[in-house]
């Protein structure tokens, strides 16, 4: 199986806020799924990650 991976950019486009309220959300959310780091500056989030904590909020 695939794993995909969303960009904060595609975090902030599916949500429809700014990239920094992602990271905001990422360092004072204790629930909200930590990112991968793929190499210096290219942090991704797990899609399935992400799908769980949307379930988890309704």
């Amino acid at each position: 199986m695939n794993e995909y991976y969303l960009s904060d950019k595609e975090l902030s486009a599916r949500w429809g806020v700014a990239r920094p309220t992602i990271w905001r959300w990422h360092r004072q959310k204790p629930n909200f799924p930590k990112c991968i780091k793929l190499t210096e500056g290219c942090s991704r989030w797990r899609l399935s990650e992400i799908e769980a904590w949307e379930a988890s909020l309704k």
